[in-house]
């Protein structure tokens, strides 16, 4: 019988109202949002009822996404669906270590807070930008990027797909350069150059304020986005700030591990999208709100007949 894996949304996924509706009928989700309340006031008036722009700030997007990702998470395991392993995207690697865990929540939440500081921190003193880059191979994108003044790749998403981030005077450049090599250069709805050398002093100081984090013994294992490697310790969760997202490979050795059910858990299906091109041949699901809950727990009651 094929695996489950959860994956948890990153940064960028981010809507107004997510996670309303998860709580109304879950009460593992609304106990997410209290802790999230408690350790951090407001969060969950933000994610219900904030605007776009609002929930686009680096500082609320993390904090924010946490919680409904691991709400949705909570929702499906209190709906009886336990996951065989875990991974998140980017900011999702971390409500992936505290369902997983590895951590506690309250423990990872201080985390991602600190996380989202820090790297707002970054943004706002090397301002820089993010472009998906379409339509071209990995090793034509990096060789762009190695044109370009401070530019690197930094999310591997699929294959015609891959994220470069660089320092705001060069964006223009950047997407000079993919178009005429006729790929296609979207660029992201972020505030910084994340996942790249723009993002060290953030890494430091997560290094310094959480040197004593320690994880536990883990439930459910967890992918790392630096490796596409099960997790061996807290430093990948330091290295992660800037370093790459190979979240092609992760979800290639995840399939290879044995999963054929991948459920996105958290805000929107970006994951689902890249999913399914990466392994075609896989179930692909996702969880945000009540209507796609309950698609998903019909979708697995189904295939366990």
């Amino acid at each position: 019988m094929s695996k489950t894996a959860f994956v948890f949304s990153g940064q960028g996924a981010q809507f107004a109202g997510m996670g309303k509706e998860l709580c109304l009928c879950s009460k593992a989700a609304e106990d997410v949002f209290k802790t999230a309340d408690t350790l951090r006031p407001g969060t969950s008036e933000q994610c219900f009822t904030a605007d776009k722009g609002t929930l686009s700030e680096t500082l609320n997007t993390q904090p924010c996404l946490f919680a409904a990702d691991l709400a949705a998470a909570g929702a499906l395991r209190e709906a009886g669906v336990t996951p065989d392993c875990l991974a998140g995207f980017s900011l999702g690697e971390i409500p992936a270590l505290a369902f997983g865990g590895y951590l506690t929540v309250e423990d990872a939440f201080t985390f991602v807070c600190a996380r989202a500081k820090y790297m707002d921190e970054c943004a706002r003193k090397f301002p820089g930008a993010m472009f998906a880059v379409l339509k071209l191979s990995d090793d034509a994108v990096a060789e762009i990027a190695s044109e370009v003044k401070d530019a690197y790749p930094v999310n591997y998403n699929c294959d015609g797909q891959m994220v470069v981030a660089c320092g705001a005077n060069s964006a223009d450049i950047l997407a000079e350069k993919v178009r005429g090599r006729g790929g296609k250069a979207v660029r992201l709805a972020v505030s910084g150059a994340f996942h790249s050398p723009f993002m060290d002093g953030a890494a430091q100081k997560l290094r310094r304020d959480f040197k004593d984090l320690s994880f536990k013994t883990p439930e459910i294992p967890v992918y790392a986005n630096v490796t596409a490697d099960i997790y061996t310790g807290a430093d990948l969760l330091f290295r992660q700030v800037n370093s790459p997202v190979l979240w092609k490979k992760t979800i290639h050795a995840m399939r290879k591990a044995g999963v054929g059910t991948f459920i996105e858990v958290g805000a929107g299906k970006t994951l689902c999208g890249l999913i399914s091109k990466t392994v075609p041949d896989a179930v692909v699901l996702n969880v945000e709100d009540k209507k796609s809950l309950d698609t998903t727990l019909e979708v697995l009651g189904n295939a366990n007949r």
